[in-house]
């Protein structure tokens, strides 16, 4: 029953709507043609593309390929070029790695040396102070033996008492010694 209620109302439809159709004019037909040719010139050049660019997709994998093989030898050389200098600069860091430390051992060396030559050269000034020291004591000691084996001499040789007479003049040798009064030797005064 169902079925046959729906036939019914799908014809009693069909009846109640009027389809209009227009008349066609040549300006209709016109702008279906338009629209036909519209599409047919669209599907061709799309066609026209899709080839288009399957040979610049050609072109370039050919492109692709001519360059790797052109530029492997390039490629190759300035790998080749590159390890050349890597060896290079490897070497050149190890060599002034040694020199590096070679000059650190030499600086070493030579602050070590400068620092034996300063503790010599202190000895050494310390040594001389001594020996000046030494040459003077000798000195003194050998100007106030002259000089007292000369007073001797005179008081034994000349009888008056030692003293100078005023016309004689001093000897060279007694002008060149100190004018310091010194301690004449315990010989010599006890012998007068």
């Amino acid at each position: 029953m169902v079925p046959a209620t729906l036939s019914l109302l799908a014809r009693a439809a069909q009846a109640d709507t009027v389809v209009a159709l227009a008349p066609r004019d040549g300006l209709s037909r016109a702008a279906d043609v338009a629209v036909l040719v519209i599409g047919v010139a669209v599907v061709v050049l799309a066609v026209v593309l899709a080839r288009l660019f399957l040979q610049v997709n050609q072109t370039v994998r050919e492109l692709r390929i001519g360059v790797r093989q052109n530029l492997g030898p390039v490629s190759d050389r300035a790998r080749a070029i590159s390890d050349n200098v890597e060896f290079i600069t490897q070497a050149l860091r190890t060599d002034v790695q040694r020199l590096n430390a070679s000059v650190r051992a030499l600086t070493d060396r030579l602050h070590q040396a400068s620092d034996r030559m300063e503790e010599r050269i202190e000895e050494f000034n310390a040594l001389m102070e001594v020996v000046q020291g030494e040459a003077e004591d000798i000195f003194l000691d050998t100007a106030a033996t002259v000089r007292g084996v000369r007073e001797g001499a005179r008081r034994v040789g000349g009888g008056s008492g030692g003293e100078r007479p005023a016309d004689a003049a001093p000897s060279p040798r007694a002008q060149e010694l100190p004018s310091t009064k010194m301690a004449e030797p315990e010989s010599t005064a006890s012998s007068g």
